[in-house]
């Protein structure tokens, strides 16, 4: 049985540059499941942050990938 992929929006704050985006997309890549992480960066506002993953995707583990970057999950 294959599971069904699913993207996931987290709103992100305190990324200003592309090593920020490197950093949270590094550590949201080391959750299980995650299969793509893709950044709308606004450099020191709030960035969207896309996960996709091949089924349903531990928020709370994706939360404190981004907090272990440095970052802060607003929504």
């Amino acid at each position: 049985m294959n599971a069904q992929a699913q993207t996931y929006k987290l709103v992100v704050t305190g990324m200003t540059c592309g090593h920020c985006v490197s950093s949270v997309t590094e550590e949201l890549n080391e959750v299980d499941g995650v299969t793509n992480v893709k950044v709308d960066l606004h450099e020191g506002g709030e960035s969207e942050v896309f996960v996709s993953s091949n089924g349903p995707l531990n928020i709370d583990a994706a939360e404190a990938a981004v907090v272990e970057a440095g970052y802060t999950v607003i929504r």
